[in-house]
């Protein structure tokens, strides 16, 4: 199977621990396609991605949990469908509340328990509780002028298992443009900026510096914490950075690097990013103990504009169907490599299907722990692949949601949707093309990679069977062996359907 988004890539250069730090860069609208070593037609050029790909396995089914960014961060800290959280559909906003529900237990939480010290960098996106200046909490960009800058923000990274975080609250096209460090703003907004949408910002936050400050705090942080982590005491590194998401804004050094646009030229300067991480690691005497994750949290955005980008010969979701945003596969099909050379062999190839979801399984498999029947609903563990010791499927199912909340499941080759058109960006558009597709799609990704060709009508019994499974799964509050759970409110798993 092809892959579309861009997922992960894990170094562990000869890992000597029971516990090896862990490093998770999360990429900000990366597209499969975008990473040169996983799509040969590719136009942009990636070193740093394409050298940890030669030294472990590719996987080569694997998907974000949603079609967009907040819902896919949901999933990658809890373990849990994004869907099952209280956010249905679309995403979050700058001054967004807290979305990870209390009491839930997440990845940094639980590797709290095992010792490790926990640290988030970069685009949160996940809400924060914001204090207004007459009281109660921000909900909107309505209240971002009412928001009182000076005071401790609540529920944020902090809140959910992180022993420190800096970064910014949403996406980097999101007021507030100001720093957030650990609970406090840094500075207080004082003028008007516009990146796409005009909000409160710092005087002197430019969209520009963000990639680059990321990268040196993350840097500095893997260099403060090598010495403790040499004597027993590993971290935990989130790293979601704020590219290649709009604004687009290479640093000047990068700025026509591509030859193609804007957008590939960030895509470069992403690259050299994850570059710069894998070189702090190696400098810092710790790569044999730490396991390195990239990935991205859906397809590739429009903004990154495909016919131009088609015109050069480079099509960010490779040889899939739509775009960030869609049910079809290039709104959520991920690249995943991996590299670890004491379990994994150089240059392994994986069609397994996996989530990234699964974090939080494997994680807690390498610990060698059981996680509560509260935790980690829809999270299997990855590391029997990663080890070359896969007798059968890691997952039977897999659920994917898109922007409006319309909603898939996919089993094997067979990927079942229940909406009548793409669920999010791309034509037919949802609710405005007269032609849409019959309500429900039926692909069989094995033979039709591109899901050009609806089946539904000839496999009436599979779609029910498909149907079936997925109502059960919402029911059960989980994919996965363990005690029925609860959503967090209903779920509707078709367009229009009543709660």
């Amino acid at each position: 199977m092809m892959m579309r988004v861009l997922s992960v890539l894990l170094l562990c250069a000869g890992s000597t621990s029971a516990k090896p730090n862990i490093v998770y860069i999360l990429c900000d609208d990366l597209g499969y396609g975008d990473v040169h070593c996983l799509n040969s037609e590719g136009k942009i050029a990636t070193p740093n991605m394409d050298r940890l790909a030669k030294s472990g396995i590719t996987f080569t089914d694997a998907h974000s949990s949603s079609a967009v960014c907040s819902p896919t961060r949901y999933g990658v800290l809890t373990g849990r469908y994004n869907w099952r959280s209280p956010l249905k559909n679309g995403v979050l906003n700058g001054y967004s509340p807290r979305l990870i529900e209390e009491g839930r237990l997440t990845v940094p939480a639980f590797l709290k328990t095992q010792g490790y010290t926990t640290a988030c960098i970069g685009k949160w996106h996940l809400g924060i509780d914001m204090p207004l200046k007459e009281g109660g909490i921000a909900k909107d960009y309505g209240d971002q002028w009412k928001v009182d800058y000076t005071k401790p923000l609540k529920n944020g990274p902090l809140a959910v298992g992180f022993d420190s975080y800096f970064g910014i609250s949403a996406s980097l096209d999101m007021p507030p443009y100001v720093w957030i460090e650990n609970d406090r703003f840094t500075k207080v907004p004082t003028v008007d900026k516009t990146w796409i949408r005009k909000g409160p910002a710092a005087d002197d936050f430019e969209a520009v510096d963000v990639l680059p400050t990321l990268t040196a705090k993350a840097v500095t942080y893997i260099s403060d914490r090598a010495a403790d982590a040499k004597k027993g005491k590993p971290f935990f590194l989130y790293l979601p950075l704020t590219s290649p998401h709009t604004p687009l804004v290479p640093s000047k050094e990068w700025q026509g690097k591509s030859g193609l646009n804007d957008y590939a030229d960030f895509v470069m300067q992403t690259d050299d990013t994850v570059g710069q991480v894998l070189d702090a690691i190696r400098k810092a005497g710790i790569a044999g103990d730490t396991l390195v994750i990239m990935t991205s949290d859906n397809g590739c955005s429009p903004k990154a504009d495909f016919p131009e980008l088609l015109k050069k010969g480079h099509n960010p979701s490779y040889k899939s169907r739509g775009l960030k945003a869609d049910i079809f596969d290039g709104g959520h099909h991920v690249p995943f490599l991996a590299a670890c050379p004491a379990k994994i062999k150089p240059g392994s190839v994986c069609d397994q299907t996996i989530c990234l979801t699964d974090l939080f399984a494997t994680v807690a498999a390498m610990l060698d722990q059981k996680l509560p029947d509260t935790a980690a609903e829809d999270s299997v563990s990855m590391l029997p692949a990663f080890e070359g010791k896969v007798d059968q499927a890691l997952r039977d199912t897999i659920v994917h949601h898109s922007i409006n909340g319309s909603f898939a499941i996919r089993q094997g080759p067979w990927k079942l949707a229940l909406c009548p058109d793409s669920g999010g960006w791309s034509a037919p558009l949802p609710g405005k093309n007269k032609l849409n597709l019959p309500a429900v799609q039926l692909y069989d990704l094995k033979n039709d990679v591109g899901e050009k060709n609806n089946v539904a009508d000839a496999q009436t019994e599979r779609v029910e069977r498909l149907t079936q499974l997925l109502e059960k799964q919402v029911a059960e509050g989980r994919s996965t062996p363990g005690g029925k759970q609860k959503n967090t409110g209903d779920v509707r798993i078709r367009p229009g359907q009543k709660r």
